[in-house]
């Protein structure tokens, strides 16, 4: 089984570094949003169109992530539940989702939905920083060569 790279493309800011990756190492890429997205052409690369149902590209997402996926994405929920399906996640700023990890992740973005919700906090995450495009770069070609080598 071919590894495979599933992007969660809504707002992600990272789709450019992902295709000049997956070109390098020869890897399908999968483009998934409710909404048409340009997706250069190229054979490794695909646009899947889902529904315009609530969560409906995180759905597909996490029913094809599997061992051999490698999932982009920042949306926290949908990289708890590709992570338990057994794929590489990596959020948008690079930093991996881990089986480790993952919980904790859960947990604080519960704790500021309440905090938000209170009105204790009105902002947002850090605007994304060329320091975050590296750090993505280098974690989806580690990202990569390790799944390389289990397949």
């Amino acid at each position: 089984m071919t590894p495979e790279i599933l992007v969660d493309a809504d707002a992600c800011p990272v789709k450019d570094e992902v295709y000049r990756v997956a070109e390098r190492h020869q890897i399908k890429v999968a483009i998934v949003a409710n909404a048409t997205i340009r997706v250069p052409a190229h054979p490794l690369f695909r646009r899947v169109l889902v529904g315009s149902g609530f969560d409906a590209a995180d759905d597909w997402i996490a029913e094809a992530a599997g061992p051999t996926t490698i999932v982009i994405t920042a949306d926290i929920l949908l990289a708890d539940r590709c992570v338990k399906a057994g794929a590489t996640v990596i959020g948008n700023n690079g930093r991996p989702f881990t089986a480790a990890s993952i919980g904790s992740a859960v947990a604080t973005r519960a704790l500021m939905v309440d905090l938000r919700a209170m009105g204790d906090v009105t902002g947002g995450p850090a605007p994304f920083a060329k320091a975050d495009r590296s750090r993505f770069l280098q974690a989806l070609d580690e990202a990569v060569v390790r799944i390389r080598r289990r397949v």
